[in-house]
Order: C-alpha cells, then sequence, then structure tokens
C-alpha cells in the first residue's frame, strides 16, 4: 500500500466527484430536485464505512490466531476511521432529510438502526480504554470488534428493509417516497458515472487516512521501546 498509484487514483476520483456531482444534470426525482446530488457523498460514506469496518474486523481475526499487537492498532484505527465516515453519513443524511422529509430526524427505522450501531462501536472505544493491560486489551477489544460487526450489519442493512421507512428498500420507501435506491429508474446511467467513482474515492481516501495513522501509531510504539 506504500506505492502512491492508489494515491492518486483517490484524488482524481474525489475531485472527478466535487466537479461532476454538482455540474452534471440530474433527474428531478419525487421532491428530492437538486438535493438529489447529495447521493455522490452521502450513500458512498456508508459504502466506505462498511469497507473500512470490515477491513477492521478481518485485523481482529488475525490479532485472535497470530497473536501479533500489530493488527490490533489496525482493527483499531480502520475502525475509527470508520466510525469517522458513519458520523459524516449521519450527518449528511440528517441534511438531506431536512430538505426532503421537512426535519433532520423522523425517527425512520434506519437513522435508529444506524445511531445504534455508532454506539455499539462506541463502546468499543470506551471498552479498550477501560482494560490497561495490552494483550488483554487487544483480546478483548478483538471478540468485540466481531461481534459489533455482524450486529451491525442487519442493523442496517437487513431490520430497516422489513419495517415501513422512507429510505429505499423500506416497506415505504419502495412506493417512490424516499431517497433514490441503486437500481432500476431511480439511478441513471449519468448518475452512475459519478456514484462509483465517488464510492472508490471516498473509500481509497479513508484507507490513505488509516494508513497514515498506523504509520503513526507503530512509530509512537518504536520510540517507546527504544525510549
Amino acid at each position: 500500500m506504500r506505492k502512491p498509484w492508489w494515491k492518486i487514483v483517490a484524488v482524481v476520483f474525489l475531485v472527478y466527484t466535487f466537479t461532476a456531482g454538482f455540474l452534471i444534470k440530474v433527474p428531478y426525482t419525487g421532491n428530492l430536485f437538486e438535493s438529489i446530488r447529495n447521493l455522490f457523498f452521502h450513500v458512498p460514506m456508508w459504502f466506505g464505512q462498511i469497507i473500512l469496518l470490515g477491513t477492521s474486523l478481518v485485523y481482529s481475526i488475525l490479532y485472535l490466531r497470530r497473536q501479533d499487537l500489530k493488527y490490533d492498532i489496525y482493527a483499531l484505527e480502520f475502525a475509527k476511521t470508520g466510525i469517522i465516515y458513519g458520523s459524516l453519513g449521519l450527518v449528511t443524511g440528517a441534511i438531506w432529510a431536512t430538505y426532503t422529509w421537512g426535519a433532520p430526524w423522523s425517527n425512520d427505522p434506519k437513522q435508529i438502526a444506524v445511531a445504534i450501531a455508532l454506539l455499539i462501536y462506541l463502546a468499543y472505544f470506551v471498552l479498550r480504554n477501560s482494560v490497561t493491560d495490552i494483550d488483554k486489551k487487544a483480546r478483548i477489544s478483538s471478540v468485540y470488534n466481531i461481534f459489533a460487526y455482524f450486529i451491525y450489519l442487519p442493523l442496517i442493512m437487513i431490520l430497516p428493509r422489513l419495517v415501513q421507512s422512507l429510505h429505499p428498500g423500506g416497506l415505504e420507501g419502495a412506493k417512490g417516497g424516499g431517497n433514490p435506491a441503486l437500481s432500476g429508474e431511480d439511478l441513471d446511467p449519468v448518475m452512475r458515472m459519478v456514484f462509483w467513482p465517488a464510492v472508490i474515492g471516498w473509500t481509497l481516501l479513508g484507507v490513505w487516512i488509516t494508513t497514515l495513522k498506523i504509520r503513526l501509531n507503530l512509530l509512537r510504539d518504536k520510540n517507546l521501546i527504544n525510549a
């Protein structure tokens, strides 16, 4: 990951997202109007969060298998960036909801599920800070991280689709009252040309931020050992 090509891709795709995302002609769907452009920012944040937290999960499993503390550091930093993305997704969603649903918070099942999911991951950080022994902290938090991820996915992707929701995919959203979905006629080909590069760009940016934080952590630990 130290080769620069993927960082260049991240910058190019994000510049493209911000430029084309505000300049392309978008379809007016329902009461979304120009706010539909938030699709290039709000939804990719959640894609990025799922990937980042999934990567954190992989490193937690690797730590439990190999007992190498560097994997615990990787898991922690990917989880931190994933939560930042989740928080940004919640904020951009609230802004979008203000213009489309009339209020930033409408107790929509998906909004509630996302808030619960973020709290579960915030508890992960509280748990880590409550344990002083390094090895014990790594083991307990790795186990918690695994369970948290498999609670998180049903909360944001399965349960909201089983009840009435203003979001796409829910019972109410399927009737056309919610935001555009990612298939069918809701997302036209022009928007797809911006949306998928946005997903890749935001995700690579999250990985970039995380790798910088990991390197800082490893350097700090190395300095402490040599001190």
